[in-house]
């Protein structure tokens, strides 16, 4: 940290810790309006994420195949909630395995909701976001999914030249089983990866939601 980084946060801090009480003082006052308790919350989750008093913040976003979730700490996305995956168990799973101070957060997750609107849409094809890996288990798995990240849009590979891209061509099971827990769908595009045949396979979305994906890039 520079001479100049303490004075900045320390600022910061009195900043936030100013507009905690303004909204405590006017939440309060506001007991019979709905509308307003509900804004001042929304602020103060926000408030939160942007200070650090919360490590994790999450959202959601309407797509045309449903309601997709998102979430990220200071490092980056760390997860992707595809829409046939509850929102209650996609923050459970959050607060167990990252850490409970957690907030719903919009406007923290700005860019990443933007991008994956983009994508759905058809109109973005690589994204541009910081990653944090932390669910993202370790050894050959984690080798499986880095390859899969690398995957061009449009592009398919079956289970065993995915395998073979992480340094064990035999292990196409455990590659399956690495894309199986992928915490970040879509962002790490596990839809790319195809059975040798017409079909295209398993998916945690769904195989419905996976034909949709690979139709929308053109590989299906």
């Amino acid at each position: 940290m520079t001479k100049n980084d303490a004075p900045r946060d320390a600022g910061a801090k009195k900043g936030a810790a100013a507009d905690e009480r303004e909204i405590e003082v006017r939440l309060r006052g506001s007991a019979g309006a709905s509308d307003d308790s509900d804004e001042l919350a929304r602020r103060f989750a926000e408030i939160a994420a942007a200070s650090g008093d919360a490590e994790v913040a999450f959202a959601t976003l309407d797509t045309p195949v449903g309601t997709t979730s998102v979430a990220a700490t200071s490092r980056g996305i760390v997860s992707v909630g595809l829409p046939n995956h509850a929102l209650d168990d996609f923050v459970e799973r959050l607060a167990s395995d990252i850490s409970p101070r957690i907030v719903e957060a919009p406007g923290r997750l700005d860019d990443a909701r933007r991008e994956l609107s983009e994508f759905f849409e058809g109109e973005r094809r690589n994204f541009d976001l910081d990653l944090d890996w932390a669910l993202v288990p370790g050894g050959f798995y984690r080798k499986v999914l880095n390859a899969t990240a690398r995957l061009p849009y449009g592009s398919t590979k079956t289970y065993g030249e995915i395998a073979k891209s992480a340094g064990n061509p035999r292990a196409h099971r455990a590659a399956g089983t690495a894309l199986g827990v992928n915490p970040l769908p879509i962002v790490v595009p596990c839809h790319r990866i195809v059975r040798a045949g017409p079909d295209p396979g398993n998916y945690g979305g769904g195989p419905e939601l996976k034909r949709w994906l690979l139709g929308l890039e053109g590989s299906l």
